[in-house]
């Protein structure tokens, strides 16, 4: 029977060191770090996903800045304010909040946030830095936090074979680079795969997203594998549940994430880490 990776416990264990660090860091330089949050229109799952974040901000200490905008919105307005935010001195991190409505192009906005302020990791400038093993970059916070979880199992990734299933730029790519940096062998899954069990079975370390419930079933996962699950779906029921059929898995897998509560609080853990080394290098 797996272990149950408990996301909640490690984010908040992190949390809890980096309010030491915030209130050192608010006492050295004389002001908190900022991270200006911006959300176009009323989606309801960017608004717990923004309350979530802001309530971070006020756990750690970090001084948060919400910018609720129209769903009307026009690029130009959005423009300028992520231009006035990158010149503003205070201000340490920018995130924009996606998805954006559909008049406005996430590809073009995303690229105008400086890439020192990127917490999300999503610049162009910032995924090139991880390719390249730069730690100076703002990595991708899921990612982040899936290394985070998987290393806290104790494994030791040196010759494993990790299997990622799903090549998102936000997820899917980075934590294969991040594997790979941790000297795993890695393969990468999509929905082009040929015969998907064949390859998850000989997982060492499987980590799944893609958003398709249930998608992995104990026929496809290795007696003893490490079992994360990105994936955030609704079952017929109406609860969340995630990309791995848990139940089915679990007894199967040495560590297991559940969802809720496992990959989902260390993401904003790690926007919380992003916004205090970004701080850092701001007042440099």
């Amino acid at each position: 029977m797996g272990k149950i990776i408990d996301g909640k416990a490690i984010s908040n264990a992190l949390q809890e060191r980096l309010k030491e660090q915030v209130a050192y860091f608010s006492m050295t330089v004389g002001r908190k770090p900022k991270l200006a949050v911006i959300m176009v229109g009323d989606d309801p799952a960017s608004q717990v996903y923004v309350r979530n974040k802001i309530r971070a901000c006020e756990t750690v200490g970090i001084t948060s800045e919400a910018y609720k905008l129209a769903e009307s919105t026009e690029s130009s307005y959005l423009e300028t304010l992520i231009a006035k935010l990158n010149e503003d001195r205070d201000t340490d991190g920018i995130l924009v909040q996606l998805p954006l409505p559909a008049h406005l192009n996430a590809k073009k906005i995303i690229p105008l946030i400086d890439p020192k302020k990127d917490v999300d990791g999503f610049s162009a400038a910032n995924i090139g830095a991880l390719l390249l093993d730069d730690k100076s970059g703002l990595y991708s916070c899921t990612p982040l936090g899936i290394m985070q979880l998987i290393l806290s199992t104790g494994i030791n990734l040196t010759g494993k074979h990790a299997v990622v299933v799903g090549r998102s730029n936000e997820v899917g790519k980075p934590i294969a680079l991040m594997l790979l940096q941790h000297n795993a062998t890695v393969t990468i899954c999509h929905s082009k795969t040929e015969d998907l069990a064949a390859v998850t079975r000989t997982a060492d370390v499987l980590v799944v997203a893609v958003g398709k419930k249930h998608l992995i079933t104990a026929d496809m996962v290795k007696e003893g594998a490490v079992v994360i699950d990105v994936g955030i779906n609704r079952d017929d029921e109406g609860k969340l549940c995630g990309d791995v059929d848990f139940a089915g898995v679990e007894p199967k897998a040495s560590y297991i994430t559940p969802v809720p509560g496992g990959v989902g609080p260390m993401t904003i853990a790690m926007l919380m880490t992003n916004t205090l080394k970004a701080a850092k290098r701001n007042v440099q």
